[in-house]
């Protein structure tokens, strides 16, 4: 059972949040500002912080700056009545993972948290699991019913990272320079190449497929929801 950490000042907004989360059957703990939190934090197992922005003592972005700092990557998800831009750019700036606006959808939230969580069990188990099939970062295989292929290290790479986030489009920059570093001079035909071998390598797969989104990059899609 996961434990989330739901950190506002506000009495009623702590309740109303727990709620949502307790009938999810997560187990919750709270906390009124920042210290309050690092508090709980050091007597309890957190999987992941519900944080409001606007809060006395310790802000949330004092206490997202000061995890990331200490090397904590607890998954936050940061909430607020401020809708400006400016806001959430200084959210992500200092750490946080996502960001969500008051009034809170709850439907939305779960969703959110429920990403935030299953994304930080990849980076944990260093694995995606798709149905019958497993990616192993460890490994750089990918398994099916016995079946086991080695990847070459770019290959898979590039795999891992689309199937990590499924849905989500990839420019073709983010790719270059996350699998072969922002100073390479390799050519974009290079990632064209790799994904040509890894859309082909598992074209008769149903589990998942890449998929090419015209004048943006690419995406991972998983077939069977």
């Amino acid at each position: 059972m996961f434990h989330i950490l739901v950190v506002d000042d506000d009495k009623n907004i702590r309740k109303l949040i727990s709620s949502f989360l307790q009938a999810e059957n997560y187990t919750v703990f709270t906390a009124v500002d920042g210290e309050d939190a690092l508090t709980q934090m050091e007597n309890n197992h957190i999987d992941l912080i519900v944080l409001d922005i606007m809060m006395p003592k310790m802000d949330g972005y004092e206490l997202t700056q000061l995890l990331r700092q200490e090397k904590n990557n607890v998954p936050i998800l940061m909430v607020s009545a401020k809708q400006e831009q400016v806001a959430k750019n200084k959210g992500f700036i200092v750490g946080t993972d996502d960001y969500i606006t008051k009034p809170i959808d709850p439907e939305e939230m779960l969703l959110r948290i429920k990403a935030l969580l299953r994304r930080a069990k990849i980076v944990s188990e260093h694995q995606i699991i798709i149905d019958d099939v497993v990616i192993d970062y460890d490994s750089m295989t990918v398994a099916r019913k016995g079946e086991i292929q080695e990847l070459p290290q770019k290959e898979f790479l590039l795999l891992y990272k689309l199937l990590s986030y499924p849905g989500k489009i990839f420019t073709r920059i983010q790719l270059m320079d996350e699998i072969w570093g922002a100073d390479s001079e390799t050519g974009w035909e290079t990632l064209t190449v790799h994904i040509g071998r890894l859309r082909k390598r598992f074209e008769s797969w149903d589990e998942f497929q890449i998929e090419a989104v015209r004048g943006l990059g690419y995406k991972a899609v998983k077939k069977n929801g």
